[in-house]
């Protein structure tokens, strides 16, 4: 428990091998670093098995295909898969191509992947977004919570903020535009009370902790909220005491519901359908935190990322 340090990790050299019949061997370009990954460091029973001592690490992770023995695909293709933390994978299953004619290939790690879908599932699918909601986002300035906000915002509704600092206040809410947000430095009850004096009727909840109690005690009666995240406490070495306030939860009828990104994949495709077009013609932005260095980068990276240094989607840059 506690926050990662370098010395967790450890650099390691091995010879690429050649693709076997249906396999492909890829260049990394860029490798994702997500929150959900500190949960694979520590040794206890999760949505996905942790990481193994003296193994690679694993996650998202996109590249150019530099041989091929499979017949979907051909070198030069730009393809997605789980392989990342390395140089070069080979594999023949879990890979997919992806178009990057006019986006950057690394869209497909934030906007356009798994961080993208999140947003998008989350909100219309857990949170059950109609007509009028009032919405409350954390981490706003973070991969998910930002294209969370604006999917809010396309389809009309008002949506507020939590984030770290001035300058991602300012992302977030003139270039995003939310209609409003607050620094949860100081004092998130009081922030979410500023912003949204009326109360909100979704929360979509990507830090857990304080911010959920407040959200709590913010929502209207029959309230939604999208446990997604909870990233306040997943350095924590003790158990949080935040929420203290659930029992406010039944008078209100309110649904908190949690959900995991590995059960919604079958949304991809509209997803795509509504997201990717926004993207293209800047309706729908975002930023990226690109950390250059190579995969000896990606250790720090991750560290940094849970003290939220980052605007946007962390990568590291290969």
């Amino acid at each position: 428990m506690g926050e990662p340090q370098p010395s967790d990790f450890q650099l390691a050299e091995s010879e690429v091998a050649a693709p076997d019949d249906g396999e492909v061997v890829v260049r990394n370009t860029y490798m994702s670093v997500d929150p959900y990954m500190r949960g694979r460091m520590n040794d206890v029973p999760s949505y996905v098995p942790p990481w193994q001592l003296g193994q690679v690490c694993e996650g998202a992770a996109v590249g150019e295909v530099v041989a091929s023995r499979n017949d979907r695909l051909a070198e030069g293709d730009t393809v997605l898969h789980q392989l990342g933390w390395r140089e070069y994978a080979k594999l023949g299953r879990g890979v997919q191509k992806v178009d990057v004619d006019g986006i950057s290939p690394s869209a497909y790690l934030g906007v356009l992947g798994m961080p993208g879908l999140t947003a998008y599932a989350g909100l219309l699918d857990i949170a059950a977004l109609k007509d009028g909601d009032v919405v409350f986002v954390s981490g706003a300035a973070g991969a998910v919570g930002s294209l969370a906000g604006q999917i809010a915002k396309l389809r009309g509704h008002t949506v507020v903020g939590s984030a770290g600092s001035a300058a991602k206040i300012a992302w977030v809410t003139d270039e995003l535009g939310f209609d409003a947000a607050f620094d949860y430095h100081d004092g998130v009850r009081d922030g979410l009370k500023r912003v949204a004096p009326d109360g909100i009727d979704v929360y979509f909840d990507n830090v857990g902790g304080e911010h959920l109690e407040a959200a709590i005690s913010s929502l209207k009666v029959h309230g939604r909220v999208a446990l997604c995240g909870a990233i306040s406490g997943y350095n924590a070495t003790e158990p949080e005491p935040w929420p203290r306030n659930m029992a406010l939860a039944i008078g209100k009828r309110l649904t908190l519901r949690g959900f995991i990104i590995l059960d919604h994949f079958d949304r991809m495709p509209a997803f795509l359908a509504e997201v990717a077009p926004s993207v293209r013609d800047g309706r729908i932005k975002y930023r990226e935190t690109v950390v250059e260095g190579g995969v000896e980068a990606a250790p720090q990276a991750l560290i940094d990322l849970l003290r939220g240094a980052n605007t946007g989607k962390m990568v590291v840059k290969l």
